[in-house]
Formats: structure tokens, sequence, C-alpha cells
């Protein structure tokens, strides 16, 4: 269970400590706060994140509006989980691949915006596996590249399941961004080639000298409306305030206005790969 999934539970546990503490039904006290019954359920179970007013509603509807700041602080850690790379990482990759396997199990649209590298979901082998390897060097991890690879490879079945969708944003640098061998960049380049086009992938290019809206320094992912991980040296963020995804989901839209898809991002891959045999 991820960090945000588990304190999203601890919040639902004690709305409905509250609730019962006070004889309430589900269906009372959403009859009370003017909501769907199963608004009230997700909560408690811990499916849905609260808001601020969602839980300021519910600490008034069961007359204990004094416990408003306690659970305005559970709202706040399940907004923001700060998950160290440290803490996460300490048996190696091979872990959070498998969280990465689970949320991409659960999720029906994923948007991803890349800078320099080339979205996980769309690795070959090779080239994850150094990635993985020159991870492991540079935070002094053990290395359990073979796993890794293999649970990234298996997260990559979700491409071809109907009903999700994926939609990649990829900065032109990463194109010329070699972290692996000339022959591994290649052939990553020819992948990403014939994923343009595929059925539920939406692979586009932000080239160089585009004029931006909105310029991102650092890439992130978007799973479906629930959550953005942001990725930084040191940690990893999972944000679920409703402010937050609202924030995220503009710097999509405005960072995709400039990006280039079908026939014209095939162009820049392509001479991104006739520039590896000039090199």
């Amino acid at each position: 269970m991820s960090d945000f999934q588990e304190a999203r539970q601890i919040l639902g546990a004690r709305l409905s400590e509250l609730r019962a503490e006070m004889g309430m039904e589900g269906k009372s006290l959403a009859a009370k706060l003017g909501w769907q019954p199963s608004k009230v359920s997700r909560l408690q179970n811990g499916k849905q994140t609260a808001s601020a007013a969602d839980v300021a509603a519910w600490a008034s509807a069961v007359g204990r509006p004094d416990v408003e700041p306690e659970l305005q602080g559970l709202r706040a850690g399940v907004e923001l989980k700060h998950r160290t790379w440290r803490r996460q990482l300490a048996g190696g990759h091979a872990e959070r691949q498998k969280l990465a396997i689970r949320e991409t199990e659960a999720t029906r649209l994923i948007r991803a915006f890349e800078v320099a590298r080339v979205p996980g979901l769309l690795q070959i082998r090779d080239y994850a596996r150094v990635i993985f390897d020159s991870n492991a060097t540079f935070r002094e991890i053990p290395a359990t590249t073979d796993k890794a690879v293999a649970n990234r490879m298996r997260r990559q079945e979700a491409l071809y399941e109907s009903g999700r969708e994926f939609r990649f944003l990829l900065c032109e640098a990463a194109l010329y961004h070699r972290s692996c061998p000339k022959e591994v960049m290649a052939a990553q380049l020819d992948r990403l080639y014939l994923a343009v086009g595929m059925p539920q992938v939406d692979l586009a290019i932000i080239p160089f000298g585009a004029e931006l809206r909105r310029t991102a320094a650092h890439s992130f992912w978007i799973y479906d409306r629930r959550q953005v991980i942001v990725e930084t040296i040191t940690e990893e963020l999972w944000l679920t305030a409703e402010e937050d995804l609202r924030l995220y989901e503009r710097a999509w839209e405005w960072l995709a206005e400039s990006a280039e898809r079908d026939q014209t991002a095939r162009r820049l891959i392509g001479r991104a790969r006739a520039s590896l045999e000039l090199s």
C-alpha cells in the first residue's frame, strides 16, 4: 500500500469513528450533508480524498466542530506525502517498480511529462537496465536491476489493455540525452518511433525552440484525477489535493500546446536517430 493511500485510510477510519460515536448511519449523514451515500462510503473507506470543505462539513454534521483541526491535519497528511528515496529504495529498485505496477493497474488515464529521459512505460530492456544501474550507483543502494527491469516490462503490458489511455509529453532533449551506449539509444529511439500512433498511446514531442506558455523544470505523472507523482533528487512527492491536481493539469495542457504529434513527432525522433550515425 502506498503512503498516500495509507494516510487516506487513516483519515477515513477517523471520519467513520466520529459518525459512529454520534449514532448516525451513513445514509443519515449523507442526507444531512446533501451528499450521495456513496460519497460517505468512499471517504470512510479511503477510496476518495476528502477536501477541506468535506472535512469541515463532516465535523459540523456530527456535532464535533472541535475536531476539525485534527481532521484537517490528517487531510494534509493525505494531500502531500514525501516518500524519501533513501527509505523507498533501501532494498533497490525492484520493489518500487512493483508499486508502479499497482498504481498503473488502478489507473485508466496516465499523463506523463518527461524532460530528459524516456518514460519508463516506453523504455526497452537495455535502456531501462542502464537507468537502473546508474541510479543504484548514484544512490548507493542494492542493485536489483534484473528484477527491476522485469517489473518495468511487466508494467508495460498495460499499454495493450483496452480501456486504458496513455499520453506522453517528451522534451526533444530527451531524444539526445544519451545515458546509455549508442546502440542502445538507437534501439530506444526505434521503439519511440513505433510508439507514435499506437492505439492507446499519444506520444508528443516538445521541440527545441518551442514557444511555451509554461515551462516545467521537473518531470511529473498524473494518474487519473486522483494524484500527481513528482520526482526530485531526494524524494518522490505524491500530491492529491484538488488545487495541486488542477495546477498540474493546467501545466500539462499548456505544455501540450507546443508539442508535435504524428508524422512531425516521427520526424523529430528520426532526426535524433540519424544524429547517432553521425556521432
